[in-house]
């Protein structure tokens, strides 16, 4: 009986600071993911001018306008986004992670998914639930805040952006995160 209040104890205090940190988006529907997906999409825009090349030759671009991930021996993250092929959204998701071990903190980001191939956005878009895993290509902002040229002119199939990071947890990452596909 006492592990199990243990271990209901710990689960519950790992869940309580991801549900502390609701990023909102949740409540209000589609135009409310929409109009973060789009000041998302501006900012990175802004900020890193070449995702504009790269979002133009992309097939599709999943946008998580706001993640937030929390850890305390357990942890996890939590948003919503939205899947534009062109200037249309066409499906909303969820991303959802969980993680054990050493970690304490919290933080909030911003992704984006470049589908670079129609295969890619295809099978994300038949899948009943896509993870990310360790064939993601991620691009990363260096000094001066400019993607690697090398990004730009990957051949992978899929490119993750990570912008946006605020929190006192070290390190964004999107492996083991799995998209399923919402109705807001």
């Amino acid at each position: 009986m006492t592990d199990f209040t243990r271990r209901s104890f710990a689960l519950g205090a790992a869940a309580l600071p991801l549900a502390a940190c609701s990023n909102g988006i949740g409540g209000n529907g589609a135009a409310t993911i929409d109009a973060r997906v789009d000041s998302a999409l501006n900012f990175m825009y802004r900020d890193f001018p070449g995702t504009q090349d790269l979002a133009g030759r992309a097939a599709g671009l999943l946008v998580m306008p706001l993640i937030t991930e929390v850890g305390l021996g357990l942890g996890g993250s939590y948003g919503t986004g939205a899947l534009r092929v062109g200037p249309s959204t066409v499906d909303y998701y969820s991303a959802a992670s969980g993680s054990a071990g050493l970690q304490i903190g919290a933080q909030q980001f911003s992704h984006v998914l470049f589908f670079m191939t129609q295969e890619a956005l295809l099978e994300f878009r038949q899948s009943p639930g896509w993870s990310a895993g360790a064939d993601l290509e991620y691009a990363v902002a260096e000094q001066g805040q400019v993607l690697r040229a090398e990004t730009l002119t990957s051949l992978s199939p899929v490119i993750a952006v990570i912008f946006a990071q605020t929190g006192l947890r070290v390190g964004a990452t999107l492996e083991g995160t799995k998209y399923t596909r919402i109705i807001p």
